[in-house]
């Protein structure tokens, strides 16, 4: 199945510009295949400190290279409601690959922190580089090489973008990731915001909110909305990384658990020991990229993803711009509604169609590559199923409907939701940004207004308490890049900047921070680059300069005489406060390196 022409010249263009990188990455990752896993070659000392702890059979397994070994990374914890089920998937996968002939041992543990805990909390500016901290973590655990493949079990914001920088890195290894799933349905998101923009507005008290918030996340399981954890399941099963269905099934279920021990077997039969050897660096190229970047628009997904989705890239040697993936919105339309761009949310998703049906979908149009590798064995058109438990108890898969069992939360590609997905790059005078806009009323998607500049979100919310932002204005929330302060999200902003737009002003954000995977109805301008630490224009912005965000014309632009405007200085800020407190000095040196936010804003790249 041929793609979109667009699609296809999108594409090239991102194959000859990656050429250079590209072909240094495969080159390094044949010779890294060449050398195989050398466990029989390893000292003496060396191999027995590898199995010391294993049963009998499997040291005598693993004393030469003829039987598989499984490297298991895991980002378990049980704090985080997405990966405490990830406690009993060891000895699952180990259970699996003794079935299928091999052996599994947990390679590593890498972090894994909850963007909801640390929302508006110092811990939020050690979120972004907790990626790349993630990577290297999950890096140390391959480096014994005593692996012929490698799973992953991640699901939430940093987790799974480190994982795959990590699975790249790796890429002469056969990587599958397995999900642990969404947690099932609580208190609707909408009601969650509206309890959430009510205490903002102080008409309800602590214990009111707290009760919403309970109820919302209630259990094991990814939050329900559609923010970059869920997002993060989405791409890793368009692009190849997910058995077909496997992203959004519940956890502590009987279908949940086949799933992972078919992930643990199908991971031991692409090994260089078998006849299906599929190494991570040459399945993923250019078109699995692309396929996700559509996938991402089609489904309103995070903001967070023109980051990651970067810096994945690159991790392959393959140069993705934001240019790049607002050209595919251009394109690409949205067939998904899911929170905060609808009502529903991923459980919805799921039993209107979900990923099978959203796939069937994007190939008929021909919108996806359809001739990928992927760890099934097939092309995309393997995906177009649906999930379900066989009588013995292991995966059976029937083929996905072409009609959705909800057209108000997944639908046809004869009668999207909108004719783009609603991501685009901006760019003007005050340099790039990138905005959502699936979930914004169109008679939003221009506004003119006076800037009231901060330094923080905590002086917004404070000139929000004191009555001092009853009016039209565009908010800059600078300082926030990740040179300056790591990045965080500034999810905060949301519940005030809402209940002001409720109110009939016209309100948007200019930040160079980030506005989480669940950016909503608000007009937000966020990653501008250069950031203000770096004396981006942004530092040029005074208090009642007109700025206009049109993510039509996909501009922004503050609307001062070029001249006079150039010879401003740069403001500048106290930075001292975010030194130092919840590890966050021990990151001093990720931020004087980080990248600039177009191109990922990693440590390493």
């Amino acid at each position: 199945m041929s793609a979109d022409s667009r699609i296809e010249a999108i594409t090239k263009r991102i194959v000859e510009r990656s050429k250079p990188t590209r072909e240094a990455y495969l080159d390094r990752t044949r010779r890294a295949i060449s050398k195989g896993v050398h466990r029989s070659t390893l000292s003496c000392g060396n191999l027995a400190h590898g199995f010391a702890v294993c049963s009998p059979a499997d040291k005598a397994a693993l004393a030469g290279d003829v039987v598989p070994n499984l490297g298991i990374i895991t980002a378990y914890n049980d704090m985080l409601s997405a990966h405490q089920p990830f406690e009993t998937y060891p000895a699952l996968i180990r259970q699996a690959a003794s079935e299928a002939g091999g052996v599994a041992q947990v390679a590593g543990g890498v972090p894994a922190m909850c963007d909801g805990v640390t929302q508006g909390q110092p811990g939020m500016e050690l979120s972004l580089f907790s990626r790349d901290a993630i990577a290297m973590a999950a890096a140390i655990g391959l480096s014994h090489n005593m692996f012929d493949a490698a799973v992953y079990l991640g699901v939430c914001d940093k987790i799974v973008p480190g994982l795959m920088i990590a699975a790249l890195t790796f890429g002469h290894l056969p990587s599958v990731f397995i999900p642990a799933g969404p947690m099932t349905s609580g208190l609707p998101n909408d009601e969650k915001s509206r309890i959430r923009q009510l205490y903002a507005e102080g008409k309800v008290g602590r214990a009111e909110l707290l009760e919403a918030e309970s109820k919302s996340y209630h259990g094991p399981g990814t939050c329900t909305f559609y923010g970059t954890a869920n997002s993060n399941q989405m791409l890793m099963e368009i692009m190849g990384f997910h058995l077909p269905g496997a992203s959004f099934i519940n956890p502590g279920t009987p279908l949940r658990d086949a799933l992972t021990k078919e992930a643990a077997k199908r991971a031991l039969a692409i090994t260089a020991l078998g006849n299906e050897f599929t190494p991570a660096g040459e399945m993923i190229d250019e078109r699995s990229i692309v396929n996700g970047v559509v996938g991402l628009h089609a489904t309103g997904g995070s903001t967070n993803h023109t980051l990651h989705l970067i810096a994945m890239a690159r991790a392959g040697g393959i140069q993705l711009t934001w240019q790049d993936i607002s050209d595919l919105s251009d394109i690409v339309p949205l067939l998904a509604r899911v929170y905060p761009n609808g009502l529903a949310d991923v459980n919805h998703f799921h039993a209107a169609g979900g990923m099978g049906s959203l796939i069937k979908q994007l190939l008929k149009a021909g919108y996806l590559h359809d001739d990928v590798r992927t760890v099934y064995g097939q092309g995309l058109a393997a995906y177009t199923i649906d999930p379900k438990l066989a009588e013995d108890g292991t995966v059976s898969r029937e083929p996905a409907s072409e009609v959705s069992a909800d057209p108000k939360v997944l639908t046809t590609i004869d009668k999207p939701f909108q004719s783009n997905g609603g991501l685009k790059m901006l760019t003007g005078n005050l340099g790039k940004a990138v905005i959502k806009i699936s979930a914004v009323k169109p008679e939003r998607h221009v506004i003119e207004a006076p800037a009231i500049v901060f330094h923080d979100q905590q002086e917004l919310q404070d000139a929000f308490k004191a009555g001092k932002l009853e009016r039209d204005f565009i908010a800059v929330v600078r300082f926030q890049g990740p040179r300056a302060n790591g990045m965080p999200e500034l999810h905060r902003l949301t519940p005030p900047l809402g209940v002001l737009q409720d109110r009939g002003f016209k309100v948007a954000l200019v930040t160079d921070g980030r506005m989480s995977g669940a950016s909503g109805k608000v007009p937000a301008a966020i990653h501008v680059t250069p950031e203000a630490v770096d004396g981006g224009p942004i530092a040029k912005i005074k208090d009642g300069d007109i700025l206009r965000l049109d993510a039509i014309a996909g501009t922004l632009e503050v609307l001062v005489e070029a001249g006079e405007f150039a010879s401003r200085s740069n403001a500048t800020t106290d930075l001292d406060a975010n030194e130092f407190g919840m590890g966050r000095e021990l990151f001093a040196s990720f931020r004087r390196i980080a990248g600039p936010a177009d191109q990922g804003a990693s440590v390493l790249f």
